[in-house]
C-alpha cells in the first residue's frame, strides 16, 4: 500500500461490503463508462450507501493529470482538458504531468450556486485588479466522482445544474464579464432517503441508473454486516490489507472493462428488443434506450466479453428503466417487478 493512502484516512474496502448487489453494480458499470450518465441510490437509513460510494473511490486506478491544473485536465484527450491546456500543446509546449487518485467531491445540501460552478475571485479583482476565476465543485470534480448525499433535499435548480454537466461533460460560467468553459466529465452519484421525499420525475429521469436499496432482513447476514464493521472500526489497516488481493484483482477487472468497452458488440436485434420494452412501457423520450444500450454493454465488457447477450440486457434493464415509469398512484406492483415482466415477455424468456 502507498505512503499516501497511509496517511490519509481509511476508507473501509468496497470488496468487503456484504450484500447491495444492485448498487455496487450500478457503481462499477458507470465507473467503467460514465457516459452511462451517473446513478440514483435510494433506501432506508443506514443500509451503507454513503460508505459504498466513497469505497468505490478509492478502488479505481489513479489517473494522470496536468501538474497546477486546477481542472484535473488529461494530457492528450481534448474533451478533457481546458482551454489553457490546449492552447500551451497547440504551442508546442511540453507539459509535466503526474499521478493522482481519483477526485471524489462531497457536494453539501447547502453549498450555493457560485461554489457548484465557480466564480470570480473577488480579492485578486479588487487588490490587483485582474479578474480571475476561481474554480467550484464541478471543475474539482473532473474525471471524478461527485457526490450528492440527499439530494432529493437539493434545491433543483443545482440538480439541474449538475445533470447538464454530467450529461455534456462541460461546465460554462458566465460572471461579470468573464466567460469560462472548462471540462467537467463525471460520474454523478446521488442517494437519499424516500421517505424524505422524491425526486422530480424530470430530474430523476436524467440519471443513467436507480437502485433501490433495502433494509437486509435475514438475521444471519445482518450479524456478518455487523461484524464486518466492528473489525474495522477495531483495526482499519489489518482490514484494508486482508482485502487488498480482492480489490487489487476488481481494479483489474474494471480496468480490462474500460479497455475492452469500445469494442463490444450489441446486435442489431437486441437494439430492437431493447426498444420495444421501452415502448411497452411508455418510457418517455429515448434516454432509457440509450443507456440501457450502454449499461449492457458496460456489464459485457466487465464479465470479459466481445459481444451482449440477453443476459446481460437482463442483468441492467430494470437499474435502467425503472425509475423512467410513469407513476400509477394506484398500482400496487412496484415498478421493477413491472420492467421484469415485460422483458420476460418480449425476450420470451419462462
Amino acid at each position: 500500500m502507498s505512503n499516501t493512502k497511509e496517511q490519509t484516512r481509511p476508507v473501509f474496502p468496497f470488496t468487503a461490503i456484504v450484500g447491495q448487489e444492485e448498487m455496487k453494480l450500478a457503481l462499477i458499470l458507470n465507473v467503467i463508462d460514465p457516459k452511462i450518465g451517473g446513478v440514483m441510490i435510494m433506501g432506508d437509513r443506514g443500509t451503507g450507501k454513503s460508505t459504498t460510494i466513497r469505497a468505490i473511490a478509492d478502488l479505481l486506478p489513479e489517473i494522470e493529470v496536468v501538474e497546477d491544473d486546477l481542472f484535473n485536465s488529461h494530457v492528450s484527450d481534448y474533451d478533457l482538458m481546458c482551454d489553457s491546456v490546449r492552447k500551451q500543446i497547440e504551442q508546442g509546449l511540453e507539459l509535466t504531468t503526474k499521478l493522482i487518485n481519483v477526485p471524489m467531491v462531497d457536494l453539501p445540501l447547502g453549498a450555493t450556486e457560485d461554489r457548484v460552478c465557480g466564480t470570480i475571485d473577488i480579492e485578486k479583482a479588487l487588490t490587483e485588479g485582474i479578474k480571475t476565476f476561481e474554480p467550484g465543485l464541478l471543475a474539482k470534480a473532473n474525471r471524478g466522482i461527485l457526490y450528492v448525499d440527499e439530494v432529493n433535499l437539493l434545491d433543483d435548480h443545482l440538480v439541474d445544474i449538475l445533470l447538464d454537466s454530467a450529461a455534456s461533460g462541460w461546465n460554462t460560467v458566465e460572471r461579470e464579464g468573464i466567460s469560462v468553459r472548462h471540462p467537467a466529465r463525471f460520474v454523478l452519484v446521488g442517494s437519499g432517503n424516500p421517505e424524505e421525499g422524491e425526486l422530480r420525475p424530470q430530474l430523476l429521469d436524467r440519471f443513467g441508473m436507480h437502485a433501490e436499496i433495502k433494509t437486509v432482513r435475514d438475521p444471519s447476514l445482518r450479524v456478518q454486516i455487523v461484524e464486518q464493521r466492528s473489525k474495522f472500526d477495531a483495526d482499519p489497516y489489518g482490514c484494508i490489507e486482508e482485502y487488498e488481493e480482492k480489490q487489487v484483482l476488481l481494479k483489474e477487472s474494471i480496468v480490462n472493462a474500460q479497455n475492452r468497452l469500445s469494442s463490444v458488440v450489441i446486435d442489431y436485434n437486441l437494439r430492437v428488443k431493447i426498444s420495444e420494452v421501452c415502448g411497452i412501457l411508455d418510457v418517455d423520450g429515448l434516454r432509457g434506450d440509450i443507456v440501457t444500450n450502454r449499461a449492457a454493454k458496460a456489464f459485457a465488457a466487465y464479465h470479459g466479453k466481445d459481444f451482449v447477450d440477453i443476459d446481460d440486457i437482463r442483468e441492467v434493464i430494470t437499474l435502467c428503466l425503472r425509475h423512467r415509469l410513469r407513476k400509477d398512484p394506484l398500482d400496487v406492483v412496484d415498478s421493477g417487478t413491472k420492467v421484469d415482466q415485460v422483458v420476460n415477455d418480449v425476450f420470451s424468456i419462462q
